[in-house]
């Protein structure tokens, strides 16, 4: 196993659900943690208690790519190094096929793609250089497979991130860069709460949490390409 008291991890939207679980666990587990996102209040208040000279709280906006390349160069400059990268970031669009349009399908497409993409792209020369670089790509089972009519265009793009993890895995592997999807079902956190389902029967984004931190200290040699955890049965999967 890696060992954590010596690496840097970057997440992405981790001022609330998964990536709030996700970055205080991995800073239980010794890890450097530097999070993103819209509002620094927000990421300050949600990584409230912890010891700040492991934490680095930093604005970045998923649509205003100058924000992550900013995020990076503070990260690496802070702790001197960036060894791994959780894209948790995310939006979703529940329009229906009839009814999803243009501006709705961009603002995804915006957010749950091109901002991992770009992160990724200027993460790569620290996470080679290390020569264990890990990638967490948050996707869904929405990118493994499409729920009847449900948000269609949000599944679209989360099929495209699970295309972004391999072609990551296939660039850094002589590196030693591994990457990863996890893909959750139904998880309990602010974007499920309107969709009309008992959230007790939902994931726990601590559950998720423990995930990400097992898979990423696994060494080279235990690579973790698509995680599923779901909720119901998924008799499809």
């Amino acid at each position: 196993m890696l060992d954590p008291s010596t690496r840097t991890v970057m997440i992405s939207g981790a001022n609330r659900g998964i990536g709030r679980a996700v970055a205080r666990r991995l800073h239980a587990a010794g890890y450097r943690v530097s999070v993103g996102g819209r509002s620094v209040d927000a990421l300050d208040e949600a990584m409230s208690g912890l010891d700040a000279d492991r934490v680095l709280t930093h604005h970045f906006d998923a649509t205003d790519p100058a924000t992550g390349a900013a995020w990076i160069a503070a990260t690496v400059e802070r702790f001197g190094s960036l060894d791994v990268l959780v894209n948790n970031a995310g939006i979703l669009d529940e329009a229906s096929l009839e009814d999803l349009t243009d501006d709705g399908l961009d603002a995804m497409w915006e957010v749950n793609v091109k901002a991992p993409l770009r992160l990724i792209q200027a993460a790569l020369p620290h996470l080679r250089s290390c020569g264990s670089g890990r990638v967490v790509n948050v996707a869904s089972l929405s990118g493994v497979r499409v729920a009847g009519t449900f948000a269609p265009g949000y599944a679209m793009t989360k099929h495209a991130v699970m295309a972004l993890t391999e072609a990551t895995k296939q660039a850094g592997w002589d590196d030693g860069i591994r990457a990863m999807s996890l893909c959750p079902g139904f998880v309990s956190t602010d974007m499920t709460s309107e969709f009309g389902i008992d959230q007790e029967t939902m994931i726990d984004p601590d559950d998720l949490a423990e995930l990400v931190a097992t898979t990423i200290a696994l060494p080279n040699t235990a690579s973790v390409a698509q995680l599923n955890v779901a909720c119901r049965l998924e008799p499809h999967l």
